[in-house]
């Protein structure tokens, strides 16, 4: 890997097919769906799209629970719709990335029924198998992602298998080469296919600890959480090494590993020239405010200035080495505006939105624009439980009601970290169901589609999308924005961020106010030199700026061209 390496130079967009399009009106999106969107995703400035699993599944945890590594399952369409959809996308100068899951299959997979079958046959010990404790009872006190125990007890085989997320996701078990030889077997079916890269799912968690332990726990349900036992333990890396040389290594791709665990001092041994992957995606900018031991119902405070740190130190490191996935939401977040600015800035509309995308994007790495970011889409608030659909959603819910909160008070946690916030159908018009289908969708429509929608953006000329796309622009025009290294500005100021990206050509300025006030920001010599030379703002009419001080509107975001 080297400092020109295409997909240090684009941007990716994820698209999340249960939600995005539905093209056979059946409720649900789908890949032809997808096809139908290309040029508007090119037209963003989108230069490869990451797709969450379309694979043969039960579809117990949206795709994530495979049956089939090498079969597309039939809600999405056909194995020749997907090859039209990566024959498409190319014809356009974009490169589809799919979603690998390798820490699990579903229970419903071959392996897993022809392993749990008896403690004897060829696929015995591809998934992890343990004995009852003298009691009876599961062999460590461990809580699965989703509630629960990790272990759940198999009566044909007589024994509890491991699964760090639901009962339906049982863990494989990487020691065993000849499940590793499998998953190479499979990755080279896609790479073959012509895939541009991959997105590896809870990838940190593949590597299980020497000894099977009880830890201490942490709830009233008398479990420990699973992630203390299996994320990024001593030895992962021989594995990750083993597969990018089997796989990764003889094709022009780029992946993208989902990496909790990893702390930022570790990002050049997972990236970088003596790396594994392209590119991580990092968790502790987006689980701020989440409750200790990942409880929704118990949010911690935080501050900018504790953003500002998280984020420096990663950039920190990347500036040494590696490469970072620079993004505010996903498929497994709430919607961005919510999380970092509030209900005020929602009201306030499209400039915070615009905040926070010229905030994200211009970091050092490659940026990740989720469905309807580019529209503002926002957190939805369903009435009741019931129109939940996401397993985390429901489970802690009742964790909540368990350790005592009132209904209201569970249901006001899950509008706040729901994963559904983000699985809302994308809204492509004001017409009936947001234009994303005909008929009913599989999750309800978020009811300010009539105003927030991709036809209303695409006709406005000041809006979202195409402040988006100025942004796109801005990157692949700016060698500092691209290669450039991050430099930290007045890390103690409350409210606003500032912050430079250098190289030996050029410098870019960015400031930006996260706050819904005027705020005076002192301007330094650099600041004062920089001031006539703005290339991008989220405001028509700026303050007039003083010989000491930046006059910053609420939300207000400028880019300057220092030299």
């Amino acid at each position: 890997m080297g400092e020109r390496d295409w997909w240090k130079e684009i941007a990716v967009y994820q698209v999340y097919p249960k939600s995005f399009k539905d093209a056979n009106d059946d409720g649900s999106g789908d890949l032809k769906g997808i096809i139908e969107k290309l040029d508007y995703l090119q037209n963003l400035g989108i230069e490869a799209i990451w797709i969450n699993p379309v694979y043969q599944s039960p579809m117990v945890d949206n795709g994530y629970d495979i049956m089939d590594y090498k079969a597309i399952h039939p809600q999405f369409g056909t194995m020749q719709d997907m090859d039209q959809l990566i024959s498409e996308a190319g014809k356009r100068g974009m490169r589809i990335v799919m979603d690998l899951v390798l820490n699990h299959t579903s229970n419903q997979h071959p392996w897993f029924l022809e392993s749990k079958r008896s403690r004897t046959n060829a696929k015995k010990d591809w998934y992890i198998w343990r004995d009852p404790k003298p009691d009876g009872t599961a062999p460590t006190n461990w809580r699965a992602e989703f509630g629960g125990s990790s272990w759940t007890f198999d009566e044909q085989r007589g024994q509890y298998y491991l699964h760090c997320f639901a009962a339906e996701q049982p863990d494989l078990n990487w020691a065993n080469p000849d499940v590793r030889a499998a998953i190479y077997e499979f990755i080279t079916f896609w790479l073959e296919k012509g895939v541009g890269g991959f997105r590896l799912d809870a990838i940190t968690y593949i590597k299980k600890p020497e000894r099977f332990t009880d830890l201490p726990p942490n709830g009233e349900d008398g479990l420990a959480p699973v992630g203390r036992a299996s994320l990024n333990q001593p030895g992962i890396l021989d594995y990750l090494h083993e597969m990018k040389a089997r796989t990764f290594d003889n094709y022009d791709i780029f992946t993208v590993a989902e990496a909790p665990g990893v702390p930022a001092e570790q990002i050049p041994q997972f990236t970088g020239e003596n790396g594994v992957f392209s590119m991580l995606i990092e968790f502790d900018h987006i689980n701020m405010g989440v409750g200790s031991e990942q409880k929704w119902y118990e949010p911690m405070p935080w501050s900018l200035t504790d953003l500002k740190q998280i984020v420096s130190k990663s950039q920190h490191f990347v500036n040494k080495s590696g490469w970072s996935a620079l993004y505010l939401e996903n498929h497994d977040s709430p919607r961005s505006i919510n999380s970092y600015l509030g209900d005020q800035a929602v009201k306030a509309g499209t400039i915070s939105a615009k905040l926070l995308a010229t905030f994200y994007t211009l970091l050092k790495g490659t940026p990740y624009i989720y469905q309807g970011q580019e529209l503002g889409m926002t957190n939805v608030h369903y009435p009741s439980i019931d129109k939940y659909d996401d397993l985390s959603s429901l489970n802690q819910y009742r964790s909540a009601i368990r350790e005592g909160c009132s209904e209201q008070e569970a249901l006001e946690a899950v509008w706040h970290f729901s994963r559904d916030n983000s699985r809302t159908p994308m809204q492509w018009s004001d017409q009936v169901y947001a234009g994303f289908s005909t008929q009913k969708p599989w999750l309800g429509v978020h009811p300010n589609f009539v105003r927030v929608n991709a036809q209303a953006e695409l006709r406005n000329p000041d809006s979202l999308y195409y402040y988006y796309q100025k942004l796109i622009r801005l990157r692949k025009s700016s060698r500092a924005l691209r290669y450039g290294d991050y430099a930290l500005l007045k890390p103690d100021h409350e409210h606003v961020w500032a912050y430079t990206r250098s190289c030996s050509r050029e410098k870019m300025l960015v400031i930006l106010n996260f706050s819904d006030t005027l705020v005076d920001f002192p301007s330094s010599q650099e600041l004062v030199q920089a001031a006539t030379k703005l290339v991008l703002g989220n405001v028509s009419q700026r303050l007039p700026d003083h010989e000491n001080k930046m006059q910053l509107k609420p939300y207000e975001a400028r880019v300057y061209l220092v030299k």
